[in-house]
């Protein structure tokens, strides 16, 4: 029996960025996470303690720091794409680079009814995500970008239901037909171009999925996430596929009728787990194949 090196890549994960534009007395902010991972001819340094091709991650590390002066952080995606590009086209042992990008967005501190200039407050519905894979170089470069977000918290109070389910000796679920539905939202999506206005159409997939979250009359969770990824996939061709995890933040009706107490849906126990977790990928049947920037993110998401 041999034993042999299987997959592997190397980065500088969780570098902590932020790019403060000072070019009018009106100052901007980007807050991101950025990790990078790198792959290539590395087996040598596995099987023999061979570094000559492996480029140190404290440089990642600095790449990650000097592009966001001279390349900026006006998108997350351009920035990501720069990066992941040089990699592979200026250090020969890199095959392939992915970056992951996190953003914490601020806000503006309102002074008199005015955005004022260099004060800002964290905004935080959710964490903002990208990622930029770019393999081979020339002709034959490939490149994916996906966007996405997580830890967007959601709730409806009605409107949803979840009955009629499979029922087996263990289950004691009573079915629902009005019910709070609430979930801490993962989202990405993959697009089939690098030719996006990338802020706006992050704004407009996650105001499409939070509308269609709102309109939707559930039958199920596992209904309303493929009805958020149809709803996403009609309004943007930029995109060809879109990924969800949501797991179910349950409300349970607390027993008050014990104390004499009618409680008629209003007071509810927020159970943070065990839970649900629902996830689906929804995609165009004629969609471009992902490669590996798609499947081999960790996860279903």
């Amino acid at each position: 029996m041999a034993i042999i090196l299987g997959a592997h890549q190397y980065g500088k994960a969780e570098n902590r960025v932020v790019r403060i534009t000072r070019d009018t007395p009106r100052h901007e902010i980007r807050d991101v996470n950025v990790s990078s991972a790198l792959r290539g001819d590395f087996a040598p340094a596995h099987l023999a303690g061979d570094q000559r091709n492996v480029l140190p991650t404290d440089t990642q590390k600095n790449m990650a720091y000097a592009y966001a002066k001279t390349v900026g952080l006006e998108t997350l995606e351009g920035y990501g794409l720069a990066l992941a590009r040089h990699y592979v086209d200026d250090v020969p042992p890199v095959e392939g680079a992915r970056i992951e990008i996190e953003e914490y967005a601020w806000e503006r501190v309102q002074v008199d009814g005015a955005g004022h200039d260099h004060t800002f407050v964290r905004k935080g519905q959710e964490i903002r995500t990208c990622s930029v894979t770019v393999e081979g170089t020339g002709e034959a470069q490939q490149t994916w970008v996906t966007g996405g977000f997580k830890d967007l918290v959601v709730l409806k109070s009605t409107g949803s239901e979840f009955a009629d389910f499979y029922v087996d000796e263990f289950t004691t679920l009573a079915p629902t037909h009005d019910r709070v539905m609430a979930t801490s939202l993962v989202a990405r999506w993959r697009f089939t171009t690098t030719d996006v206005d990338w802020d706006a159409t992050y704004a407009g997939i996650k105001a499409t999925m939070i509308s269609t979250f709102a309109t939707l009359h559930s039958l199920a969770l596992q209904q309303t996430l493929f009805e958020m990824g149809r709803a996403v996939l009609e309004a943007y061709d930029v995109v060809a596929e879109v990924r969800l995890s949501a797991p179910n933040k349950h409300h349970f009706l607390y027993d008050l009728g014990r104390f004499g107490i009618e409680n008629d849906g209003e007071v509810f126990h927020a159970d943070d787990r065990p839970y649900g977790l629902i996830q689906a990928a929804i995609t165009r049947d004629d969609a471009p194949d992902a490669g590996p920037a798609w499947n081999a993110y960790t996860g279903l998401v």
